[in-house]
């Protein structure tokens, strides 16, 4: 993997995040691997084709073993988008490591189980599980083909009483992806997070979400961090740029109807020439203080502040500070 691959995958590579990801998603949550168990592994095969050797490339394994008996090979694999053909890769990732156990002096062999994330919250993944069902089998020709089943972890779908089951910090991305599936809405815990930038770097990767990344350039490798703190100052720009936006069209809108009309009646009372000029002109400056008696109250700024956010023209600011 290349050093931003490994970088934004760390996270998944700590054995104790490991371990925990393993045996929620495959023992419920029993503590069946142990950290100390684990001894992180290449995960770099090759393969022959065309007459050429290839190199295919898991995001993450590691071989599970009780002190010298080598129990399992374990991998991860990250996807944040459906793959049709996934049971076909996994097969050759797994087909790859037997051919290495068989090739060992001497011969070791020992299962390998594969892991794949699905972090898509817009679509449950859907598609095959088995390898059976990747083609159109005949009939008379189904009971000889082999069959091949892929572990697949639907994060976004996963119950919340699943999810309370990983530990810090996996938790925190299993309850973004369900957050984001339910409401479209994040909303970061309070808790302390444990490997804070590795676990940004990850969801940078996985979200594309700059907020990710933004905060993780303020995080030091191995900082554990309050999880809202960390995101402050991203959700607040956010909050003050929206209900600046919002404030000001608000008000402009309001201020803008009230005040033509106003500006009309009185231009039509005062009189023809002189009366329409006073009345757009009145019409005009109320119209602006709707605005920024909106904003004052949406942001509690002051009526000067105010003037000067929605840029009130400078021969308008003292007849609209004199009817605030």
């Amino acid at each position: 993997m290349g050093e931003k691959d490994v970088a934004e995958k760390r996270l998944l590579t700590y054995a104790d995040v490991f371990a925990n990801i393993m045996n929620v998603g495959l023992f419920q949550g029993d503590e069946v691997i142990r950290p100390e168990e684990l001894t992180t592994i290449l995960p770099q095969s090759t393969y022959k084709a065309e007459g050429k050797l290839r190199s295919q490339e898991r995001d993450i394994a590691k071989l599970w073993k009780d002190s010298e008996l080598r129990l399992a090979l374990l991998g991860l694999e990250n996807q944040s988008a459906i793959d049709a053909v996934m049971p076909i890769r996994i097969m050759g990732y797994d087909g790859a490591a037997y051919r290495d156990e068989l090739n060992a002096k001497p011969v070791k062999l020992y299962p390998v189980v594969t892991v794949v994330l699905y972090f898509g919250w817009e679509k449950r993944w859907g598609k095959p599980l088995r390898l059976k069902e990747c083609f159109r089998i005949p009939e008379r020709l189904e009971p000889y083909v082999s069959d091949y089943h892929i572990n697949v972890i639907e994060v976004a779908w996963l119950p919340d009483e699943v999810i309370a089951k990983f530990s810090n910090p996996f938790r925190m991305v299993a309850e973004y992806f369900s957050q984001m599936r339910k409401k479209e809405k994040y909303h970061p815990s309070e808790e302390s997070v444990h490997h804070a930038k590795e676990m940004l770097d990850l969801m940078a990767l996985l979200t594309q979400d700059v907020r990710f990344k933004e905060a993780g350039e303020n995080v030091r490798e191995g900082e554990s961090m309050n999880m809202r703190s960390i995101m402050l100052d991203q959700l607040e720009d956010e909050a003050r740029e929206k209900g600046l936006a919002e404030g000001r069209e608000k008000g402009l809108a309001e201020g803008r109807e009230k005040g033509m009309a106003e500006g009309r009646e009185e231009g039509r009372a005062e009189g023809r020439a002189e009366g329409r000029a006073e009345g757009r002109a009145e019409g005009e400056a109320r119209t602006w203080v709707a605005s920024v008696r909106n904003l004052m109250k949406s942001m509690k700024l002051t009526a000067q502040q105010a003037v000067e956010a929605v840029a009130v023209p400078m021969e308008l600011r003292t007849k609209v500070l004199e009817q605030l």
